[in-house]
Parts: C-alpha cells; structure tokens; sequence
C-alpha cells in the first residue's frame, strides 16, 4: 500500500468512490465484496485478485464496502470499533487498484434482501459482474442465509473464494487487529495490518499544558467509532497531506489517555512532533501507531513526569531511527 494512503484530505481516489449500486456507471465487472475494516493484508489479498482477474477479462474491477458495520443495523449497539472511518476504508481501497469502489448504505432495505434478491440488487444488475471474488467463509443476505455455495448457485458468473489469510493457524481479520490495538499491541496490529494502526482528527485546542512543559502537543480529535489503542504511551508518526498544513509526515510520541497527574478523565490522542514545533490547530492529521513504549502512569511531582517524557522521547527517537519502524 503506498504511504501516502495514510494521508487525510487525499483527493486522488475521489472519481473512483461513489455512493450506493445506482451512482456505479454500468459496464461489465469483476466484483469484489466485503467490510474490509482496516483494509488489512487478508482485505489486500482478496482484491489484489479482483483487480488481476478483471485485468485477465478485460474489464473493470469494482470493490464493493458499506457505509457503517453491519451489525450497527442488525443488531445495534453490538457493533465493533472500527479500525478506520468508512469514508478512509474507501479511500484505501481505491490506493490498492480498483477502477470503481461502491459504498453500499447498510440499511433495513439492504439487510432484508434474500441471497438471490441481493445478488440481482448488487451484482447483476447494476454493476454486470462477470466474476465475483470473496473470502471463502463470505455471507449475505438476510439472515446471513447466502454463502459461497449459494452464490455459486445463482449462476451467470465466476466465483472466485479466496482462502483466509492465516499464520501459525491465527486467522489474520479484523477481530485479530482489535484485538491487538485493545491491547495496546500496535506492532502485532502493524503486523496484521500490513502498515501501522492509524487514526485520523482534525488538531484541536487542549490544555495547552505540554507547551509549559516544554512538550507542546497536537491533540487530535478522534472520530469516537474509531478503535484507538490502549492507554500508554507510543512512538510513530505524524502525518499532514501536502498543502494540508506545515509538515508531512514527522516522528512523534504519543500520549492516549487522560492526564492522570493532573486529575484528568477525557479520553485523548496527543502527539508530541520531535524538534518541531508547528501550530498545528485546525489541520487534519493521521496519527500512526509504531511501538508501544509504556503504559500510562500517575506522578506524584511534575518533575518527575517531565523526566519520564525526556526519557520517552528518546526512546522514540531510536526506535524510529532504526530503519524498521
């Protein structure tokens, strides 16, 4: 995946997104459908296939998401933290080849679709799928009711079901890479992912009291569906689309927590750019997630604190150095 996927307020990819089947131009296709929450390197597998088969036909490769988890309808309040917005999920997707990606809007009507009403609503009519490509334990329809099988059984094109993803028999998903940024495990997630765990925000006013510290931060306003590892302290980068602000991309510790020495209890995502100190209020930003380098602690002296974070910024600083991160 190239790097500058990571970037917010990218462009680049808008002509290939559009909004429910009726917004798709029609042409023959080789479809491919899923979640792909975190577009991780399983997600990565299934649609570099769509793309290579639609090469192979000749025609174009559409990947099909939705615009929330399923389970927000199906069952609301059961849902899981996304690992990206949907609108970054489009546009991550859109980096990996595809000529055309479908946001589908999840809802009572789509839900209640049988297998066979789905497969004619989405794949048929619209969007002339000569091939289909999903991961071999896919299903659809209401109730779940559709699977591979089924979907073979519709007939008029080629399904192709692409293995899951799997190491030392772990399934690499996305419950796998929650799992693992819950955890506060970021470089299993990085892993799994295939690129770092990011979230996106526009850069907001705190407390401003890392600047009297001498540690000024960008806190960075997550979307609160977003999964945000575990409370602690991590080293990675800061990145700002060109044009979007006064830096690229740039090493930072960051702090997700509540400031538990000063008696804090809102939860925050606080990133201390290394040698630099831009204003930086009002940018949309991607934090990165590369190594974990401590879990969050209460001081009893501030000096103590200022002390801890030289020490962290350190480490930081070497760890993003080695060439690996």
């Amino acid at each position: 995946m190239p790097d500058d996927a990571f970037l917010p307020g990218r462009d680049a990819f808008a002509d290939r997104i559009v909004t429910g089947v009726s917004a798709a131009p029609a042409a023959p296709s080789v479809v491919c459908i899923g979640v792909f929450d975190g577009v991780h390197r399983g997600h990565q597998a299934m649609i570099g296939t769509a793309v290579r088969r639609a090469r192979e036909l000749g025609v174009r490769a559409v990947a099909v998401t939705f615009d929330r988890h399923p389970q927000e309808v199906v069952q609301p309040g059961s849902q899981p933290r996304l690992l990206m917005t949907p609108g970054r999920r489009a546009q991550l997707v859109a980096a990996l080849g595809v000529d055309l990606v479908v946001v589908l809007p999840f809802d009572d009507t789509l839900r209640h679709l049988a297998p066979r009403a789905f497969v004619d609503h989405v794949l048929v009519d619209p969007l002339q799928a000569r091939a289909v490509v999903v991961g071999d334990n896919f299903r659809y329809g209401h109730r779940a009711a559709g699977d591979v099988a089924t979907l073979r059984a519709s007939g008029g094109f080629e399904v192709l079901a692409v293995p899951l993803l799997a190491e030392s028999d772990v399934v690499v998903s996305s419950t796998q890479i929650r799992a693992a940024v819950d955890a506060g495990a970021v470089e299993r997630a990085a892993h799994l992912l295939g690129r770092p765990h990011f979230v996106d925000g526009v850069v907001v006013r705190g407390d401003q009291r890392g600047r009297v510290l001498g540690f000024p931060t960008a806190n960075v306003q997550v979307d609160p569906r977003v999964a945000v590892p575990a409370r602690g302290i991590y080293a990675g980068l800061f990145h700002v689309a060109p044009g979007h602000g006064p830096v690229a991309s740039h090493p930072a510790v960051t702090s997700v927590g509540v400031n538990p020495t000063f008696g804090g209890s809102r939860l925050r995502v606080e990133a201390h750019l290394l040698d630099h100190d831009a204003d930086l209020y009002g940018v949309t930003a991607s934090v990165d997630f590369r190594h974990r380098l401590r879990e969050e602690r209460t001081y009893a002296e501030v000096d103590a604190l200022v002390a801890q974070m030289v020490l962290d910024r350190d480490e930081a600083r070497r760890l993003l150095a080695r060439g690996d991160a």
